[in-house]
C-alpha cells in the first residue's frame, strides 16, 4: 500500500511538472518542431501557434475577424504592454478621436500603432514564417528591448491575409519536392503551376484591392483596420529571387496628398533597418520601382488613411522554393528570406516606438489639416441626383465603407466647375437634391483621391495604372468644384432609390427596366428559376409611361409552366435586388412595338462556358468566374485549355475567352472548332489580350490598328540608353480613361447613355469593323485622365473598344477594353451582362 501510494504521488508530481512545462509560452521551433525555414509551416499550424502565443502570454490577444472563401479562419492579434491590455478600449476610442472618427476629447492615453500585414500574395511565403517570429520575439519574456517597445506602442499583426492562395502553394510544393531540395532553377518545384497560388480563392490580387474591397478577406480586414486606424501599416512581400530586398523611402511618383511627416518617417525608418541590414552585410535598395500613388495596395491605401504605409519586398516568390540558385551563385534559403522580414519587423516596431510621441501627433495633425487645411485645388464634389438610382445608391455604399461623408447641397446654385461628362471646366447648376462630398473632412484626403478629375502625376514611370475616378468609376454626372460646399448630413443610400410596385396582381406580363448591374442580377435570379423572358429592342410606351430599349418584358404566356409560383418569384426576386415593377393588362402599346412582336427578343437562357488554364490570364479568369459566381448569381462553367480540344461545347450557346496568350494553347483544330461553334449560331466573347489571337484567322474581322510609319528623328536615334524606359512610356498607357461612344441602338450597348467611360489597359488597339457593329468607339479628344503617352494617344484614339460581329448564324463580341477589371470599374459591368443576356437574341 505504502508502494503504490509512493507511485501516485510521483506520478502526480510528474504531471505536475509536464503540465507546468506544457504551459509555458514556447517558441515556434519548440512548438512546431521544427526550426523556421526547414519546411513551410500551413495555415492551420500557424494558426495552432499564434493561439498558442496569445493564450500563454499576457502580451498578446487574438481574435476572428473572418473566414475566407475556402473556409479558413482570418485572425489578427493584439501585441502590447499589461498596462496597455487593460486600457485597450481607451486606446482605441483615443485613436479615433484623434482622426476625428468618434466623437468626443481623447485622453492622455495615446499610443503609436504599428499594423504588420503577411502573406497577401500566397506564393511570397516567408513572411507568414517570420510574423511567428516576431510574434515570438515581442512577446518573448527574456527581451527586454520589446518590452519597453510595448510600452508605447500596439502592435497589430495579420500573420496570413491570404491563406487560401498560400496553402495551395504550399500544399502544390510539398506534392513535387523530394527528400533533398534541389535549388536549381530548373527544377519542377521553382515552376509553379497555373494559376500560381499568388491570388486568392477567386484568382484576385488581393494587393490590389484595398480601397477597392471586392473580396470577402479585404471587405473582413477593412472593418477591423478602420476600428483601429493604425499610425503605421508594413505590407510584407517578395519579388524575384535575384533581387535583394526592397524597403522604404518609396519609390516616386507620390500622390500629391502625401505629407512631408508620411515622407519623412517613411525614410526614419529606412534608415533604422541599414543599421540591421549593414551589420550582416545584407544587399537592400530603396526609392526604386514602388511608388505610392495607385491608391489600392497595402502601401497606400493606408497612408491616404493617415497612416505610414510601407511595401517590404524580399527576393523569393513562387519560384525560390525552400532554396534556389541565384545568379550570383548563392543559395537563397527559406531560412534567409523569413530573418530579413523578421529584422525589418522588428526594426519598424523599434523606430516607432522611439518616435511614438510624434507619430501620434503627426497622426493627429494629418486629419486636421484635411479639415482646416486641405491641399490640392479642389475642394468640393458634385454628384448628380438625377443620376441612375442603382448607379448612386452603390456610390454611396463605397463612400460608406471609406468613412467618407456626403451630403445634399441644400440649395441651388449655379457656379463654375470641371464637368466629368464633358471633360471641360465652365459654367455649372447644381441643384438642392445633388450629393456633395467636401474634402473638409477627416477623410478628406482619401475623398480627394478617389473623386479629382486626373490626379497630378510627378512621373510617367509607375507601377500601375493612373486613373479610377469615382463618377467615371460608377457611371454618374457631376462636378468637382475649386469652391467649398458644405454638405447638408442625412442622406443614405436606401434614400436614392425607392422601389415601386404598380399594376394589377395578375398582369399579362411583368416589366422591369434595363438600367444597371441590378437588373441584370434579377434577370439571373428568375431566369435560374425557370422564369422565361424578353427583352424590348425599341423603345415603346404604354400606359402613358415611356420605356427604354432593354426593358425586360416577362409575359405571363411563356411562363404557364410555373403555375401560380410564377408572380411570387417575380415578386420575390424584384425585393431580393430591390427592383420596381411594373404590371401590364395588356400587351397593346401605344407606340412602339407589342409585347408580341418579333422585334420584342426572346432570352435564350443562357449556358456560358469560360476557358481557363495554362495560357490564359488567371487574373482575367477570376474576374470572369468572381462576376458570374458573386455578382451576377449565375451559373458558369470552368473548362482547362488542356481539355478544350475534347469538350462537346454545343451544350453551351455563349463561350468567353479570357485575356491571356493562347499561341501555344489553342491549335488550328481548336480554333476551327470554334469557329464552327460560332456558325451554328453560339456567342463568342473575347476579352483583352484574347482578342490579338482571332485577328485575321478564320474569318473573323478584328484587324489592329497599323501605326503611322514615321523616319525616326535624329534626336530620338541618339537619345541615351538611360531614358529607354521613358521613351517606351510615351507609347504606353498603364491604365488610363478615355471617353467611348456607345451605339445605344445596340443590345451590347442597352441601358447606357451615349457616353462610357473606359478604363484603357494598354495602347494595343483596333480598326473600326468594317463589317459588323462598331457598338463602342473611341473618337478624337477622347482622353480624359490618367497618363497616356503622346504616342499612345493617336493609336487609342479612332479605335474599337467593343464591337459585335454577325458570323454565320452566331455573334462575335469584341471586348478590347476589359470591363471587369479587379472587379471595381462598376459602369462596365452591364456591357458584360449584356453579351450574356441580350447579345444574340
Amino acid at each position: 500500500m505504502q508502494k503504490q501510494t509512493l507511485f501516485l504521488s510521483s506520478l502526480l508530481a510528474f504531471c505536475f511538472i509536464a503540465s507546468a512545462a506544457f504551459a509555458q509560452l514556447q517558441s515556434p521551433e519548440e512548438f512546431l518542431g521544427y526550426e523556421l525555414g526547414d519546411r513551410w509551416t500551413p495555415h492551420h499550424r500557424v494558426l495552432s501557434y499564434v493561439s498558442h502565443v496569445a493564450e500563454h502570454s499576457d502580451l498578446a490577444t487574438i481574435q476572428q475577424y473572418g473566414t475566407t472563401n475556402e473556409h479558413r479562419e482570418l485572425v489578427y492579434l493584439i501585441i502590447t504592454s499589461r498596462d496597455n491590455h487593460e486600457n485597450l478600449e481607451e486606446i482605441r476610442m483615443n485613436n479615433l478621436r484623434l482622426a476625428g472618427l468618434e466623437d468626443g476629447e481623447p485622453t492622455e492615453n495615446k499610443k503609436a500603432i504599428v499594423w504588420l500585414s503577411y502573406n497577401v500574395h500566397g506564393n511570397e511565403t516567408s513572411s507568414s514564417e517570420a510574423a511567428m517570429m516576431t510574434l515570438f520575439e515581442l512577446v518573448n519574456p527574456s527581451n527586454s528591448e520589446s518590452k519597453q517597445w510595448l510600452e508605447s506602442t500596439v502592435v497589430v499583426m495579420d500573420p496570413m491575409i491570404n491563406p487560401d492562395g498560400r496553402d495551395r502553394y504550399v500544399n502544390w510544393y510539398k506534392s513535387v519536392v523530394g527528400t533533398t531540395v534541389n535549388p536549381d532553377p530548373a527544377a519542377r518545384e521553382h515552376r509553379e503551376p497555373w494559376p500560381g497560388g499568388r491570388s486568392n480563392h477567386y484568382y484576385f490580387d488581393m494587393n490590389r484591392d484595398w480601397a477597392w474591397q471586392t473580396q470577402k478577406e479585404t471587405r473582413h480586414r477593412i472593418k477591423v483596420y478602420h476600428q483601429w486606424m493604425p499610425h503605421v501599416h508594413v505590407d510584407f512581400h517578395e519579388m524575384g529571387y535575384n533581387s535583394p530586398y526592397y524597403f522604404a523611402p518609396a519609390a516616386k511618383p507620390y500622390h500629391s496628398v502625401i505629407t512631408e511627416w508620411q515622407t519623412e518617417f517613411q525614410t526614419m525608418i529606412g534608415l533604422n533597418h541599414t543599421r540591421y541590414f549593414d551589420e550582416e552585410g545584407w544587399l537592400y535598395y530603396t526609392r526604386e520601382v514602388f511608388d505610392l500613388f495607385y491608391p489600392s495596395y497595402g502601401d497606400t491605401w493606408p497612408t491616404y488613411n493617415g497612416a505610414i504605409g510601407m511595401t517590404y519586398e524580399k527576393a523569393g516568390g513562387g519560384s525560390a522554393g525552400l532554396a534556389v540558385l541565384t545568379e550570383t551563385g548563392d543559395t537563397l534559403t527559406l531560412k534567409d528570406r523569413l530573418t530579413h522580414h523578421h529584422v525589418s519587423g522588428m526594426s519598424t516596431v523599434e523606430a516607432t516606438a522611439n518616435n511614438a510621441d510624434r507619430v501620434v501627433s503627426e497622426f493627429e495633425q494629418y486629419f486636421d489639416d484635411a479639415v482646416n487645411n486641405p491641399a490640392g485645388a479642389w475642394r468640393s464634389f458634385v454628384v448628380k441626383r438625377d443620376s441612375d438610382p442603382d448607379k448612386l445608391y452603390h456610390l454611396l455604399k463605397f463612400l460608406d465603407s471609406q468613412n467618407i461623408r456626403y451630403g445634399t447641397a441644400g440649395s441651388s446654385d449655379n457656379t463654375r466647375g470641371y464637368d466629368y461628362s464633358t471633360g471641360q471646366t465652365g459654367s455649372v447648376s447644381i441643384s438642392e437634391d445633388d450629393i456633395v462630398v467636401s474634402v473638409r473632412q477627416a477623410q478628406g484626403q482619401l475623398a480627394r483621391v478617389y473623386f479629382e478629375p486626373n490626379p497630378e502625376l510627378s512621373d510617367s514611370l509607375t507601377y500601375d495604372i493612373t486613373a479610377w475616378e469615382a463618377h467615371y468609376r460608377f457611371g454618374v454626372e457631376g462636378f468637382a468644384l475649386e469652391s467649398d460646399m458644405t454638405p447638408e448630413m442625412g442622406i443614405t443610400p436606401e434614400d436614392v432609390r425607392t422601389p415601386v410596385n404598380s399594376g394589377p396582381e395578375r398582369p399579362y406580363a411583368w416589366l422591369v427596366r434595363w438600367d444597371s448591374m441590378d437588373d441584370a442580377r434579377f434577370l439571373a435570379e428568375i431566369t435560374e428559376k425557370g422564369v422565361k423572358s424578353r427583352f424590348a429592342t425599341r423603345d415603346f410606351e404604354i400606359n402613358g409611361e415611356q420605356y427604354d430599349r432593354g426593358t425586360l418584358i416577362i409575359p405571363r404566356g411563356n411562363n404557364t409552366h410555373l403555375g401560380d409560383r410564377f408572380d411570387d418569384i417575380i415578386r420575390e426576386s424584384a425585393a431580393n435586388h430591390e427592383r420596381s415593377l411594373t404590371g401590364s393588362a395588356t400587351g397593346f402599346v401605344e407606340s412602339g412595338s407589342d409585347f408580341g412582336s418579333n422585334t420584342v427578343s426572346f432570352i435564350q437562357k443562357p449556358s456560358v462556358a469560360v476557358i481557363s488554364g495554362e495560357g490564359t490570364s488567371s487574373l482575367n479568369v477570376g474576374e470572369i468566374w468572381h462576376y458570374f459566381d458573386q455578382q451576377l448569381g449565375y451559373p458558369v462553367t470552368l473548362i482547362n485549355t488542356d481539355d478544350f480540344a475534347r469538350t462537346d461545347l454545343s451544350s453551351f450557346n455563349k463561350l468567353i475567352v479570357p485575356s491571356g496568350f493562347y499561341g501555344g494553347v489553342l491549335s488550328d483544330s481548336a480554333m476551327e472548332q470554334v469557329s464552327t461553334w460560332v456558325r451554328g449560331g453560339g456567342t463568342l466573347i473575347t476579352v483583352g489580350r484574347a482578342n490579338s489571337y482571332f485577328t485575321g484567322r478564320n474569318g473573323f474581322q478584328l484587324e489592329r490598328k497599323a501605326q503611322d510609319a514615321e523616319e525616326p528623328k535624329v534626336d530620338e536615334m541618339l537619345e541615351p540608353y538611360g531614358d529607354r524606359a521613358r521613351r517606351s512610356a510615351a507609347n504606353s498607357t498603364p491604365g488610363s480613361i478615355f471617353n467611348v461612344k456607345l451605339d445605344t441602338t445596340h443590345p451590347l450597348a442597352f441601358g447606357y447613355d451615349e457616353d462610357y467611360f473606359t478604363l484603357k489597359l494598354s495602347s494595343d488597339s483596333y480598326n473600326y469593323l468594317s463589317s459588323g457593329w462598331n457598338v463602342g468607339t473611341i473618337r478624337d479628344d477622347a482622353w480624359r485622365s490618367g497618363f497616356a503617352g503622346a504616342g499612345a494617344r493617336p493609336m487609342i484614339e479612332n479605335s474599337l473598344s467593343f464591337g459585335v460581329q454577325n458570323y454565320g448564324s452566331g455573334r462575335v463580341v469584341y471586348m478590347i477594353d476589359n470591363p471587369l477589371f479587379r472587379g471595381f470599374w462598376e459602369n462596365g459591368k452591364l456591357l458584360f451582362a449584356n453579351s450574356i443576356f441580350l447579345v444574340g437574341n
